[in-house]
């Protein structure tokens, strides 16, 4: 109890947990933006459900990793070599996380791409993703996801408390942006193939983070910051357009 009132009175452990928030909430983003996607491609009423599942047990992988920090700190020592690169439990996860996000991004835009798809969503025989896959599919990048939160954390304060309070804020925060940036996403078809490139950018960044080529988050933010921008303003140019042709006509 005393240790956790030194903290409460800590100026230092203060600004150590509103950094940590921030850096969980930006993490978590690439994250939210794969659960928006694939659990738009349930049924309607599936679709709050999913997306509550598959935060919550976010939630309950990073608690779980938390309390498991010496092995998780572990994960990053070297357990097997190939042609002299030497790769962790760490590198393996993200490798094979990056190579899911990139098959699964990659697959989506095929489907949207897809004329036959088209014509069948058309015809109102469009085939849903089933429940249980979508929230399987959403637990496997939760790990990879959840991993890679936790050792940031572990990196940037040595206290326990700070680290739960911060993942218990940022997946609130997940909790609360998820519906309106699902329904955002699934009204605005243009933002979907911007979102999906986004994930074969992250999977291509866990991929070289795997490879041990470090890649500053950053840039990977930035170029994310600025391609939304320019979207942004294709949409107000869109509507502006649409509203002159109203107009018009």
């Amino acid at each position: 109890m005393e240790y956790l009132l030194e903290l409460a009175v800590s100026p230092t452990a203060w600004i150590a947990l509103l950094t940590l928030i921030v850096m969980e909430v930006v993490l978590g983003i690439d994250n939210l933006i794969f659960i928006s996607i694939l659990t738009n491609k349930l049924p309607a009423q599936f679709r709050t459900k999913a997306r509550r599942i598959g935060i919550g047990m976010a939630l309950i992988l990073r608690l779980g990793l938390l309390g498991t920090i010496a092995y998780i700190v572990k994960l990053t020592a070297p357990v097997i070599e190939v042609f002299g690169q030497a790769f962790s439990w760490k590198d393996m996860i993200l490798i094979a996380g990056g190579l899911f996000l990139v098959w699964k991004a990659t697959t989506e835009i095929h489907h949207s791409m897809d004329p036959q798809e088209k014509e069948s969503e058309d015809k109102g025989s469009r085939v849903s993703l089933g429940f249980a896959a979508a929230i399987g599919q959403i637990l496997m990048l939760d790990l990879v996801f959840s991993i890679d939160s936790i050792i940031t954390a572990v990196g940037m304060t040595e206290h326990l408390p700070i680290m739960v309070v911060a993942v218990i804020v940022a997946v609130a925060v997940m909790l609360l942006a998820s519906e309106p940036l699902a329904k955002f996403i699934n009204d605005n078809p243009t933002v979907v193939m911007l979102a999906l490139g986004f994930l074969i950018m992250i999977g291509m960044t866990l991929i070289a983070e795997g490879f041990g080529a470090h890649v500053p988050k950053g840039y990977v933010y930035a170029a994310m910051t600025f391609s939304a921008v320019i979207e942004g303003l294709n949409m107000l140019a869109r509507r502006a357009r649409q509203k002159r042709e109203a107009a018009q006509g």
